[in-house]
């Protein structure tokens, strides 16, 4: 009988495994070409992998919650014309062919995806744990609740293979340090010479969640798991970085009338609709070049000056979740460049196609809060970034113009900028003038430009 395999494919240059969500087709059954088999996670995405081949399920080499290695055959698939008869369930094995080097791969692999015995899939926060990162928590003795301190730099928060590794150094340390808050101890003479050891400083318990109560009506709606990543995420960086909000309003109109003029020839030649978000993004990428002290990130007592200004776009799914696609080196694309770039990632993250290396690696991030009507927003800053750009709706407003023959009441295009910053390491006048600049650039936009 031939069986061929199917291989867990190559995801992105920084991805070298994947977890298995769930099998989409059980041992037995039919499959299509191109049909999909299984739904894997890795750190960023999640995705499906369709059969090359077309025929039967002949055996599942690995279980649901499994991490497999990028390269290793995850199931056998019969392209005769008869479904082979479903294999009793055993432990996945290495072929009886394998290479040394093979072999060796698939014991760190076993290893790899080994449960945790005594640690859930997800945390208390919703957070979700892969087999590999519970596996490494569990071997250095790492109990949930220090698991959910870890800062993730995952999608959405989460724990990667890396996060844990690097935080294995400091393991234990927040513990200690209130252990030796609560047992300090304040000691001073007494009249007889003795010393008076004062009672361990009691530590203020943490805040109880509240009782929501449930109403005539009320229905109970579970997170999906992209949501409960979103969740943690937002609350890790509002612990994370203090939070500073500052403003612009920008009169646009020279924008606007350069893109009415130049949109219908500029389709029909690029074949592209151009939007304002490639222009709110030149923008930008000009800006960080005269302020680079926001295109960084903090590590503990230390700023890493990013060399890359790898530009981040908030993109809305049809599901109501929110992913965070990413342009690298935005500085050395042309307007044409960002034009086709935003419009690939959008169309493709609103697809579910978007490879893992492509929602990672952002410097900065710009969310449209316009594009749903809103004149402004607040935005959380995306971590380990410390700062983001929201961009309003662009109205038509009276607004006072200055020429030489006076001032005068006309109609223009306006917006308002926000931007929202980590005041650790960008102060007010940083952060202030940053974004002063971005909204010069807008205001000073060329209406003859020819792109």
């Amino acid at each position: 009988m031939a069986q061929v395999e199917l291989i867990m494919p190559k995801m992105g240059e920084s991805v070298a495994e994947a977890t298995i969500i769930k099998w989409l087709k059980n041992e037995g059954d039919k499959i299509a070409l191109d049909e999909p088999v299984l739904e894997i996670a890795t750190d960023k995405v999640d995705s499906e992998i369709p059969s090359p081949f077309e025929g039967f399920l002949a055996k599942k080499l690995f279980n649901e919650g499994d991490v497999v290695q990028v390269g290793k055959a995850v199931a056998l698939i019969s392209t005769e014309a008869v479904a082979a008869a479903p294999a009793a369930p055993q432990t996945p094995a290495a072929p009886a062919t394998a290479t040394a080097t093979q072999t060796a791969t698939a014991a760190v692999a076993a290893v790899s995806s080994a449960p945790a015995a005594e640690l859930g899939k997800t945390g208390d926060s919703g957070r979700f744990y892969s087999p590999l990162v519970r596996n490494i928590a569990k071997e250095e003795g790492i109990t949930m609740a220090e698991l959910e301190t870890i800062a993730g730099s995952g999608m959405h928060g989460r724990v990667t293979k890396n996060d844990i590794l690097g935080y294995l150094p400091h393991k234990g340390k927040l513990h200690t340090q209130v252990q030796e808050q609560v047992a300090a101890t304040a000691v001073s003479a007494n009249g007889n010479g003795s010393t008076t050891v004062a009672a361990p400083a009691q530590t203020q318990a943490p805040a109880a969640k509240p009782a929501i109560p449930l109403m005539p009506g009320d229905e109970i709606v579970e997170m999906d798991r992209m949501r409960k990543l979103i969740a943690d995420h937002m609350v890790m960086s509002k612990q994370t970085s203090p939070h500073v909000t500052s403003y612009v309003e920008a009169d646009v109109t020279n924008l606007v009338q350069w893109r009415d003029r130049i949109k219908k020839d500029f389709e029909k030649r690029e074949g592209e609709k151009i939007t304002f978000t490639p222009v709110f993004i030149e923008a930008v990428v000009r800006a960080i070049k005269d302020f680079p002290g926001v295109n960084v990130s903090v590590d503990g007592q230390k700023i890493i000056m990013r060399k890359n200004i790898n530009i981040g776009m908030a993109a809305a799914l049809p599901t109501g979740n929110l992913i965070v696609p990413v342009i690298k080196n935005a500085d050395r694309m042309n307007l044409v460049g960002l034009t086709k770039s935003v419009n690939d990632l959008a169309n493709r993250a609103r697809g579910n196609k978007l490879q893992p290396d492509e929602i990672q690696g952002g410097t900065f991030t710009i969310t449209n809060v316009g594009s749903f009507g809103n004149v402004m927003g607040t935005p959380i800053i995306n971590q380990p970034q410390v700062a983001i750009l929201a961009v309003g709706a662009i109205r038509k407003r009276p607004a006072v113009l200055e020429t030489p023959q006076g001032d005068v009441i006309a109609i223009r295009h306006m917006m308002f900028l926000s931007l929202s910053y980590d005041h650790r390491v960008v102060d007010g006048m940083l952060g202030g003038s940053f974004l002063r600049r971005i909204a010069d650039y807008l205001e000073q936009f060329d209406a003859n430009r020819e792109i």
